[in-house]
This record gives structure tokens, C-alpha cells and sequence, in this order.
């Protein structure tokens, strides 16, 4: 297990801002920072990072907390591996206690499954430069590849020697079940014998954000064998190929500062493209493009340029997969090297300077390399003339914003040769028949819609929005001085109650704290109970709170809670509310009257609730009805007067 100590050490020197800023490109807004949703495809920012409270919350997703909380939603790290990896990053010596066998036991089975290619990266590592077959192979291989030792250590290239069984027995030896080896496709079992999956290759590791390993791909060496010249990993727990991008962890960085981002399709183009300078390339690895790689990439930027080879045989297949970017709003160009050439050889041809140049001035608008392509095509031919006016009609349809689509009309006019005017008609009869077909499913399914929105509304737990309101008071106000009026019973000088207003001046969490202690209410759900108890320990303690440094030591599941009331204010200024004439009243104007009103609520709430509880157990043979409903009456009673004092009528 992790010291205390260690887990303290990080959470005071993680920073927010830095932690996220490695997964989702981040922007300046007033005192925060916002970019799109890591969580959901969005196409307008949502999510909103607090620097100053050392939190962020995601309104598309509602998800939220410190750093710790988001490495655990975001990469799906246990709280360990979270510590580990901020400790990591901060260059924090991680101190463990003693770990008994059950506890060794616990250690998940993903958690077991990225140990085990973990590993294998390092046993492959480790042949490539001190191994004999693999250094005389494997490494001569990557050197003929022009490949530098820098930018192999960078990409831990690695080799798998020609053995059929020689990781499983290091794998074995390393204390490795055979269940895990499996799992991962590192190794495969036929007639209770195992076979290397990898044999003969050498190894790129394809790793995710954090820079965590996934799985393989692995090139043949050999011409022995029969083979594939390129395999990856099958798909697991951990490896999902359509959700991977080769590069992205060591691009994410320079795509983020540059703001664009090259695409290519294999692993030797990546990496010869790093060594000549260029390092915001990723590469699809040889598979159709998909929305989850896409989205990906537009965590980090909106710009796109596809790198084609220069004898591309399926190019116009391949530029049909690129209409999912522009379909998510984002700005995508083609470049096709000369003939022969492919990213890797082109690069390690030319230098920097040399590869910018030529992508600078051979680097076209997808929309308009599409048209340029199919209009040669079809010149001659009228019919094919005008299903490629169809088809580029149809890409454009597509695209989110209306100037964009209209510059488009405006470039395709000139490249065809035909009218804006037809072209726009054109594209608005696309358009009416994509939104007749969106309105069509819209009402087959509008019955259910509103079917799952009452039953959700009828869900809707008082009592969870009532505590949740007293947190939300506490960590906004808790250490203010606020003058309550209350009313009170007391007796007349002829012995007659009468109510009597008092006013009286103490903070805000001392009031809450009485109130609820006076009515012996405890909170039904564990997280508010939990946080309640530690926000007035806290207040009793040291009078006050500085966010900052209180969420940094809450539990994940705590500091989600908290982001949510601290960033609550954010999604007014997200929105723009008040440039739509919609303007939200200050909280702060009436705190006395919010907190007053929260507690009689909860009052009334367990009035209610009781008073349900009596009527259920009418039936209870240890007391007579008569006692009961005395009880039902006696509470009604009170129910009346927190009632007046609400000024509600029942």
C-alpha cells in the first residue's frame, strides 16, 4: 500500500491544470479554464477546470472532482494508480507499506492485465539492445531504418525473439499467471501448450494518453515464415483498436502547442517523422478511421491534415472515412506526397525545413481535393459529372457551420463549373431530406421520451436535494456572519403563547449545525453525511475554509460532489445566459433567508415522512389505532407550523 505520506506529498503538489492539460486541450475563460468534453462528442466546450479551487467539473457529463478524479473517470485508474502515475509526473519518491497476500489478491484484473504487457515491453526492450539474436536482427533492422537511438528509447521499440515459447517461460518466471497472458494476447494456448503470439518482430508499443501500454504491434523480420507482415494485439479489456492512436503520447503535447495535428497510418511513419522534427503526428495503424480516434484528436485540436502516400491505389476509400471529421465541426486537409513516396521515406529525405515547405504549399482543403479528384474522374461523362456533384454536395451537407458550408458552395462552383445557385438548391434538397428523416425518428420515439421524463421527474429525491442544498450553503458560505430572524413561542404576561420575532448574528455553519442538531437529523445519504461531518469539523477547527487546498485532500468520490456545487456557477457564463436577456439572481443577496428555508424544507420533509410511517403501520397490533392517529394528529399540528413558517399552505 501507498504511505500516507506519499499520498499527502502528491495531492498538495498536483495541479489540477497540468494533470487535465495532458488530456484535453484547455482554454483561458476569465479565472478558469474550459474545452470540450474528454467524456462525450460535443462540439461546444462544457468543460470547465478551476485552477483557483483545484477542480473541474464536466456539465455534459456531470462527472467532476480533483486530479485523482479525473486520472480514475478519465483513464479508469484504480486510486493507486492514480497516485502512482501524479507521483510519476511530479517526480515523487512513492513510499509503500508492507502489502499482506489478501491484499496482493485485490489488485484488479485490468490492473493485472496492464502489468503483464507492461512487462512484456521491457522483456522486449531488453532484446532488442542486449540480446544477441535481437540486437543482430531487431536492432540492425531499426538502424537500417535510419531509426536514431534517442527516438527507439522515446518509442521503446523493442524485438520478440523467433522462439515459440520464450516470453511465456520469462513471463512464468516473473510470477505471471497463464489466465492474464491470455487475456492480453500476449501468449496463445492450443492442446494446454503455449505459443508466443509475437515471434520474430519487432515491437512498437502502442500506449494510450497517460502513457500507459496496451498492447503490441510487431513487424516480421524473417522471410521464413508464412506470415503477416504486421500483427497487433487482439482486442481486450485494455485494448480496444478503434479507440487507440498510435503516437498520441508522445505527440500530445506538440499537438496541443501547435494546434494541428498530421495524420498518418503506420508506426515507422510516426516514428521517422519524430526524428526529423515533426511531432504532432499520430497514426491510425492501418485501420478505417473511427469517431472514438477522431475524438481524440479534437481534445487536443481542431486541425487535421491527412498524409496520403503518393500511390495511394484506394485513396478516394480512404477520404471517404475523413467526412466523420467534418461531420464533428473540426478542419481537415489532405497531403499527398510525390509518387513512391510515403511519410517515412519522404522524411528521411528531407529535412525539417524541406518537409514543412512542401507541406505548406502542397497541402489542400479536403473538400476541395475531393472535388478536384472526382471532377477529373467524371469531366467527360455527364452521368458520373453529376453523382460526383451529388456526392460533394452531400460531404458538405454535413458540416456544422453554415459559413463553412457556404465558402465550400462558393470553391466547388468554380472547380465544376456549375452555378452557386444549383449547388445551393442542391444542398438544401440534401438537407430537408436529412431532417425529414431526423423528424421521422424523432416522433416514433417521442411516446418514450416523455414516458422515461415523467417517470425520472417522479424519482426526483427530496431529501437528497434538500441535504445536497446544505452542503452547497456550507462550502459557499458556511464561515459567514449572517443576522437570522427567527420567530418564537413564549408566554404573555396573562400566560398566553404568543410568537415573538428574534434576531441574532452567528455564521452560517453554526446555525445549520444547531438546527439540525436541535431536530436530531441525520443525513440519508453516506456522501453528504460523510462531507457534512467533515465541513463542520473543519469549521470548528480552523473558523474557515480554503478551497484550494480542501478539495485537493477529499476522496474522489467526495471531490466530484464538491465540483459539482463549486463549478455550479460556470454553466451560467458556458451558456452565455445573460447575452440572451436571461439573468440569474444572486445567491449572496439572501443567504439568512436560504439557509432558513432549507431547514424548515427538511423539516417538513421528515414530518412527512413520518407521519407516512404511522399511517403504514395502522395495522401494528402493539398499539391501538386511537394511539396512532393521536400521533398523526400531533404532527399534522407541527407540520402546520413549519408550514406557516414557509408561509406555504397545505
Amino acid at each position: 500500500m501507498i504511505s500516507k505520506h506519499t499520498i499527502d506529498k502528491v495531492y498538495e503538489t498536483s495541479r489540477v491544470e497540468e494533470v487535465i492539460s495532458d488530456f484535453v486541450n484547455l482554454k483561458k475563460s476569465g479565472t478558469n479554464l474550459k474545452g470540450l468534453s474528454p467524456f462525450t462528442n460535443e462540439k461546444t466546450p462544457s468543460f470547465v477546470v478551476s485552477p483557483v479551487k483545484q477542480i473541474w467539473k464536466d456539465f455534459s457529463s456531470g462527472k467532476g472532482g480533483n486530479s485523482v478524479a479525473f486520472l480514475m473517470e478519465h483513464e479508469r485508474f484504480s486510486y493507486p494508480e492514480a497516485i502512482k502515475y501524479l507521483a510519476k509526473k511530479y517526480n515523487i519518491e512513492i513510499e509503500e507499506t508492507f502489502k499482506s497476500k489478501e491484499q496482493k489478491e485485490k489488485i484488479s484484473e485490468r490492473e493485472s492485465m496492464y502489468l503483464v504487457v507492461q512487462n512484456a515491453k521491457e522483456y522486449y526492450k531488453n532484446n532488442l539492445w542486449k540480446d544477441k539474436e535481437g540486437n543482430s536482427i531487431g536492432f540492425s533492422y531499426v538502424k537500417e531504418r535510419g531509426f536514431e537511438d534517442k527516438v527507439i528509447r522515446d518509442f521503446e521499440i523493442g524485438y520478440s525473439l523467433n522462439n515459440k515459447d520464450s516470453y511465456f517461460k520469462y513471463a512464468i518466471s516473473e510470477g505471471f499467471s497463464r489466465d492474464f497472458l491470455e487475456k492480453t494476447g500476449m501468449c496463445i494456448f492450443k492442446e494446454n501448450k503455449a505459443i508466443d503470439r509475437f515471434r520474430a518482430r519487432v515491437m512498437f508499443p502502442i500506449k494510450n494518453f497517460s502513457g500507459r501500454v496496451l498492447g503490441f504491434g510487431g513487424r516480421i523480420l524473417s522471410e521464413k515464415f508464412k506470415a503477416a507482415k504486421y500483427i497487433n494485439s487482439p482486442e481486450s479489456d485494455i485494448y480496444e483498436k478503434s479507440k487507440v492512436l498510435f503516437g498520441i503520447y508522445e505527440s500530445k503535447k506538440t499537438i496541443s502547442n501547435k494546434d494541428l495535428c498530421y495524420l498518418v497510418e503506420g508506426y515507422t511513419d510516426v516514428i521517422q517523422m519524430h526524428q526529423s522534427g515533426i511531432e504532432n503526428v499520430v497514426a491510425s495503424s492501418g485501420t478505417a478511421l473511427t469517431i472514438d480516434q477522431i475524438s481524440l484528436i479534437q481534445r487536443l485540436t481542431q486541425n487535421i491534415v491527412v498524409l496520403f502516400d503518393g500511390d495511394e491505389a484506394g485513396l478516394r476509400a480512404s477520404l471517404r472515412g475523413l467526412e466523420m471529421i467534418l461531420e464533428k465541426g473540426m478542419n481537415v486537409k489532405v497531403c499527398q506526397f510525390p509518387e513512391g513516396k510515403d511519410p517515412d521515406s519522404f522524411s528521411r529525405d528531407h529535412s525539417t525545413e524541406e518537409i514543412l515547405d512542401f507541406f505548406d504549399k502542397n497541402t489542400k482543403d479536403f473538400i476541395q481535393f475531393k472535388a478536384d479528384l472526382l471532377f477529373q474522374e467524371s469531366q467527360t461523362d455527364p452521368i458520373k459529372k453529376a453523382d460526383t456533384i451529388r456526392e460533394i454536395i452531400e460531404i458538405i451537407a454535413k458540416i456544422p457551420d453554415q459559413i463553412k458550408s457556404e465558402l465550400y458552395i462558393q470553391e466547388c462552383s468554380k472547380i465544376m463549373n456549375i452555378s452557386e445557385e444549383v449547388l445551393f438548391n442542391s444542398l438544401s434538397q440534401v438537407k430537408t431530406k436529412a431532417l425529414y428523416q431526423e423528424n421521422i425518428k424523432l416522433r416514433d420515439s417521442s411516446k418514450i421520451k416523455i414516458i422515461q421524463s415523467e417517470k425520472k421527474s417522479n424519482e426526483i429525491n427530496q431529501s437528497f436535494e434538500l441535504e445536497y442544498q446544505i452542503i452547497n450553503i456550507l462550502l459557499l458560505y458556511g464561515d459567514r456572519e449572517e443576522i437570522f430572524n427567527e420567530i418564537i413561542l413564549k408566554k404573555n404576561d396573562k400566560g398566553e403563547l404568543i410568537e415573538e420575532k428574534v434576531e441574532f448574528r452567528t455564521k452560517v455553519f453554526e446555525k445549520i449545525f444547531l438546527d439540525l442538531q436541535e431536530d436530531e437529523i441525520e443525513f440519508t445519504q453516506n456522501s453528504f453525511r460523510e462531507l457534512y461531518k467533515i465541513l463542520i469539523n473543519h469549521f470548528e477547527s480552523k473558523g474557515s475554509i480554503s478551497i484550494d487546498d480542501f478539495t485537493t485532500k477529499l476522496s474522489p468520490e467526495l471531490s466530484h460532489l464538491v465540483s459539482d456545487i463549486l463549478i455550479k456557477d460556470e454553466l451560467y457564463k458556458l451558456h452565455d445566459w445573460e447575452k440572451k436577456n436571461i439573468f440569474v439572481k444572486e445567491r449572496e443577496s439572501n443567504i439568512n433567508q436560504m439557509v432558513i428555508e432549507t431547514i424548515l424544507t427538511l423539516r417538513k420533509n421528515l414530518i412527512d415522512k413520518k407521519i407516512n410511517e404511522l399511517q403504514d403501520s395502522l395495522k401494528d397490533s402493539e398499539k391501538t389505532n386511537d394511539d396512532i392517529l393521536s400521533d398523526v394528529i400531533s404532527y399534522h399540528q407541527l407540520k402546520s407550523v413549519v408550514s406557516h413558517k414557509l408561509n406555504r399552505v397545505i
